[in-house]
């Protein structure tokens, strides 16, 4: 896999690198970006193998809320099947592992996940890259925890879990603190096996009756944006070393694009925030939403539309002035520096973290020009 790949023309200061489920696990956390999830009963695998998917890089294939519980049978024999038939592809050299985007498993509940795992075979395994585990609890976290890690021993391939926070205990006040606690403290033991942390911002925003609009973003919603914010603030430390990926938008009409060449802004945060129009209410949300995203340290989102993909991943890309910061700061010690464009100061020592994550980000997503770069890559 590399992002951007539906845009061969376009000409990168820096090209992203390519990935595949093998990649060290320091870059291949940054490099999930839009993961879009679908139910477990959907035929996937002819589009792979037709090289239909290029702009989507990792996916989830759901047994969970996104299928009736009566078609659980069907869902299982359906991945089963898709992963026998990508495994024999590239056994077959009819594609390659690069080919295939990360592929990763909702599983219903522990049950459910023991179950399955028991059918999972070294073949169909080689080609998955792990699995998502829902309303992940204190109560259930060493459950799921110890069955990755037991898999991991006996099939002879990295297999990594991406916990949901979400559900009652993280949402109410008096319980979160506490929730957040014992998950950190259960989850460090496996870190490694921990590819991301995802949350749940649609169901915390049910626990409260409520649902952001088109025209503003899931951090105007005072309730949820406190939930967001403590798991950020224990999760996502400069000690720790866990990646949060930020909640779904949940609005489509990303397929009746305009011409983008014919709106593109020189300065499309500021267009953005301002609320100039940039294509229509549904991308604009979700631009705006991504935005703020990164500015408060999530990497990737979930998509629940293909063509929410590239408007995601084309705004995880690095624009050279961030890159020329972070190399400057990550090549000196210490001290303070003018900037490379004379516009700000890089304190190596305060903000060496934040170069780190700047330098995998770019060479996940790659480094373009500007902030009007980011509408010319979107275009493709």
């Amino acid at each position: 896999m590399r992002h951007h790949q539906y845009n061969k023309n376009f000409k990168f200061v820096l090209d992203p690198l390519q990935f595949d489920k093998n990649t060290e696990k320091e870059l291949l956390q940054y490099c999930l970006g839009a993961t879009l999830y679908m139910p477990g009963t959907k035929a996937i695998s002819p589009k792979i193998l037709n090289g239909e998917m290029n702009e989507i890089t990792s996916i989830v294939m759901c047994f969970e809320d996104a299928i009736r519980e009566e078609d659980l049978t069907n869902a299982e024999l359906n991945v089963l099947s898709h992963l026998d038939t990508i495994a024999d592809a590239i056994d077959n050299k009819t594609i390659e592992h690069k080919d295939n985007p990360l592929t990763f498993l909702r599983v219903r509940n522990p049950e459910q996940f023991r179950g399955f795992a028991k059918r999972l075979t070294k073949k169909q395994a080689s080609v998955l890259s792990g699995f998502v585990f829902p309303k992940f609890y204190s109560n259930n976290a060493n459950e799921y925890l110890q069955l990755l890690e037991q898999l991991n021993k006996e099939l002879g391939t990295v297999l990594y879990g991406m916990p949901i926070l979400e559900g009652k205990a993280i949402a109410f006040q008096e319980t979160r603190i506490n929730e957040l606690l014992s998950l950190k403290e259960i989850l460090k033991p496996y870190q490694k096996y921990i590819l991301n942390i995802r949350v749940g911002g649609t169901d915390f925003s049910a626990l409260f009756g409520v649902r952001r609009g088109i025209n503003y973003s899931i951090y105007d919603i005072l309730t949820v944006r406190d939930c967001l914010s403590d798991i950020l603030n224990f999760f996502n430390r400069t000690e720790d070393d866990f990646l949060i990926s930020a909640p779904v938008w949940e609005y489509f009409l990303a397929h009746k694009m305009d011409d983008l060449n014919n709106l593109i802004q020189e300065d499309i945060h500021r267009s953005l925030m301002i609320r100039v129009p940039i294509l229509n209410e549904a991308i604009d949300g979700l631009l705006r939403e991504v935005i703020l995203d990164k500015a408060n340290g999530f990497v990737g989102k979930t998509i629940i539309h293909p063509s929410h993909a590239r408007f995601v991943n084309a705004m995880q890309a690095v624009t050279k002035e961030e890159y020329d910061d972070a190399m400057q700061i990550l090549q000196n010690k210490g001290g303070v520096i003018k900037s490379a464009k004379s516009n700000k100061m890089n304190e190596m020592n305060p903000h060496r973290s934040w170069a780190k994550k700047i330098a995998l980000r770019a060479s996940a997503y790659g480094v373009v020009e500007n902030e009007k770069s980011f509408l010319e890559l979107i275009a493709g």
